[in-house]
């Protein structure tokens, strides 16, 4: 029975230099005194001219379909592939590097899409933007339906996708909310003296709102739902206070 041999793991298309081009084409031209073959006659050299220009073509054919059509490895079309899939996204102010930019366009491509939880959480935030993020969802408590007592999850084994309890007190219209935790960002708090804050001017607190993300989650979350956005939890490693209520 036959087996099926792999393709080797290098050039997978026929690249033809200069000279092979050249030596076909003298091949192929007639005999006789009229038609030298000598390497320092016009005609020869004129035949490995135009040969060397067949040849940087071929290369380049090579290149493009060996690196350029493939996603991954693109970087002369990577601009032309970024149009056809609707990049760069409007939600991203900063130009990316080469490979970032490689990496959005292979997510755009295979994005699925979805409207879950995990969506938000590992597509969006973690494998598109690289933030991490828990979502905290609503309901109200409903008579009948509502557990009563303490609906938190257990100390030691904690879910933040549903939040520290179940059911709240409130209006209907809270399940039409959920809260978005963003970690890991840096806090700005006030310092007095020098190279310190501005009594007056500056806040006593800032905190880096990371916009690309809120602009995806505002475009792709639910029509009928409003997100809010927690920075309360972001920490600083650089800043000793970073944290601090």
């Amino acid at each position: 029975m036959p087996t099926t041999v792999p393709l080797p793991d290098k050039d997978r298309h026929v690249r033809r230099s200069g000279s092979d081009y050249a030596q076909a084409m003298l091949g192929l031209l007639p005999q006789g005194a009229a038609w030298p073959r000598d390497v320092d006659s016009t005609l020869v050299r004129s035949v490995y001219g135009l040969a060397n220009y067949w040849g940087t073509c071929d290369a380049r054919a090579g290149d493009l379909l060996e690196q350029e059509s493939d996603p991954r490895k693109t970087v002369e079309l990577l601009p032309d592939w970024e149009r056809n899939f609707g990049l760069p996204d409007p939600c991203f102010q900063s130009t990316p590097t080469i490979s970032a930019r490689q990496r959005m366009l292979v997510f755009k491509m295979t994005l699925l899409g979805g409207q879950s939880r995990d969506f938000f959480i590992n597509d969006v935030a973690m494998r598109m933007l690289g933030y991490t993020i828990t979502i905290s969802e609503y309901a109200p408590f409903m008579a009948g339906v509502s557990n009563a007592g303490d609906t938190r999850t257990p100390p030691l084994n904690p879910n933040p996708l549903i939040g520290d309890y179940r059911w709240y007190i409130g209006p209907p219209e809270m399940r039409f909310y959920w809260t978005v935790h963003v970690a890991s960002k840096g806090l700005r708090w006030f310092r007095c003296g020098g190279g310190g804050g501005e009594a007056g001017v500056d806040h006593h607190l800032e905190i880096g709102i990371d916009a690309d993300l809120e602009c995806l989650l505002n475009r792709w979350k639910p029509a009928h739902t409003q997100i809010v956005f927690d920075y309360s939890g972001l920490t600083g490693p650089d800043d000793p206070m970073a944290g601090t209520p």
